[in-house]
């Protein structure tokens, strides 16, 4: 037990490095099963349960067990989707990555970005396909759930970011 008082001490010095191991991999399958490739899971698991959200390439290999190279790939896509950011100290030699602090939010927005093209993609195949065939039928309803759902989206982030706040404002006191 540490002489220091509570307040003092750090909160991750009590955690049981085995019990946080089997998350990371638990949460890697839950993502590897909504669609995730498996690597990329596994270290942005590893990123969320780093007090810090930011790790070195080695850092990430040892906590994972695998090869640098695996890292390499693993981290290029999370940046390419949004989920992280590389970044490099001054004077250092090492690239770090970094999940955004509102990873969530960053990531809905790149969606958001990607569903306005999906959108103005399917409204252009309605005009190829002609909007009576069976195809423009169907292309039309997608665009018309597209089209709900990119204007939701703002709506969302608005009612999210008034909870966020009030459940700080409410865990302050």
């Amino acid at each position: 037990m540490s002489s220091r008082p509570q307040s003092q001490r750090d909160p991750a010095a009590d955690r049981d490095e085995e019990r946080v191991r089997a998350y990371v991999e638990n949460l890697a399958l839950t993502l590897s099963q909504i669609g995730f490739p498996r690597m990329p899971a596994r270290v942005f698991a590893a990123l969320t349960v780093s007090d810090s959200g930011r790790m070195n390439a080695a850092d990430l290999a040892g906590t994972l067990s695998v090869s640098p190279a695996a890292i390499s790939g693993a981290v290029r896509y999370l940046e390419q989707v949004g989920l992280i950011s590389k970044e490099r100290q001054p004077g250092e030699r090492r690239d770090h990555y970094r999940l955004y602090d509102d990873f969530w939010f960053a990531s809905f927005l790149k969606r958001d970005r990607m569903l306005r093209m999906w959108l103005d993609a399917t409204l252009e195949g309605v005009d190829a396909v002609g909007p009576e065939t069976p195809a423009g039928v169907r292309l039309t309803r997608m665009a018309d759930f597209l089209d709900f759902i990119v204007k939701e989206i703002p709506a969302l982030f608005d009612r999210w970011h008034r909870e966020r706040v009030r459940r700080e404002r409410d865990a302050e006191g």
